[in-house]
């Protein structure tokens, strides 16, 4: 299992500081989140591909519906080779309440999941090079000739997460097409469930998984907080870890200043 700590808070400078703590202290991924208005993510994630050689470094999560997906390819093929070729992308369709009417942005979600099904076709496209045009409900690309950025480092591509709803059929097919699924449990009622999702529940999405993957190189990943100084907050990680899950993300969404953030930082990943 591989271990990666979002950055809850803080700047740029603060995003480059823990980075190089985080490789420092064993994590193998630093990742970010990208607001639609906020600290941007690519300068953070520059700042921090400045200071360390080895961490992977990564999203967490972009919301590609409300974004220009050509932007996207430019910022993500531009750092891969600046970082030597260690960025993941992940993507979903975005949380709707962290401004997306304040800007006047998509918030149907159909709507959203069609531009997230032509926003990865975009991006993959683009990351190959030219010519590339596209005709979709939502885009309208045509080839250009001009300044072409060099592709990314990565081959055949930078690694791409999806979000995937379970277990909804067409959510889980668009994650598997790509390297990676953030998988989101869907209760009885319809609605995402929080919190961990049962064992079996567990089991079941793994099984579905390695089925569609034909044993291809896949990641899960699922996140959460453990304190290292109670191991019985480490089960849960070992739970996945049997699983199948291949990244665990620390994920101090509740943290209220940066000195805690960085005293988590320095203390390592779970030790399993």
């Amino acid at each position: 299992m591989n271990f990666g700590f979002v950055l809850p808070l803080g700047d740029a400078r603060f995003a480059a500081d823990c980075a190089k703590e985080a490789e420092n202290s064993g994590w193998n991924g630093f990742f970010v989140w990208e607001p639609v208005w906020g600290v941007d993510a690519w300068v953070s994630l520059t700042a921090a591909a400045s200071v360390t050689r080895t961490i992977r470094l990564g999203t967490m999560l972009t919301p590609l519906p409300v974004l220009s997906p050509w932007k996207l390819a430019s910022e993500t093929a531009s750092l891969d080779n600046y970082s030597g070729g260690r960025l993941i992308l992940s993507v979903g369709l975005g949380a709707v309440d962290t401004g997306f009417m304040n800007f006047g942005l998509p918030t149907d979600r159909k709507e959203r999941a069609e531009r997230l099904d032509e926003g990865l076709e975009i991006l993959t496209g683009l990351w190959e090079g030219q010519p590339f045009q596209f005709e979709g409900k939502h885009y309208h690309l045509q080839p250009t000739d001009f300044q072409v950025p060099p592709a990314p480092l990565q081959r055949p591509r930078i690694p791409i997460w999806v979000v995937g709803a379970w277990p909804n059929e067409k959510s889980m097919r668009r994650a598997l097409q790509f390297d990676g699924l953030l998988p989101n449990f869907i209760g009885r009622s319809g609605k995402v469930e929080m919190g961990h999702p049962e064992p079996d529940v567990l089991k079941e999405m793994a099984d579905y998984v390695r089925l569609h993957t034909n044993g291809k190189p896949y990641d899960i990943i699922m996140e959460g907080e453990t304190d290292p100084d109670k191991l019985e907050t480490l089960e849960i990680v070992r739970i996945y870890a049997r699983h199948g899950v291949t990244w665990w993300m620390e994920a101090m969404w509740s943290a209220e200043n940066e000195e805690e953030v960085l005293e988590r930082v320095k203390a390592g990943p779970p030790c399993l």
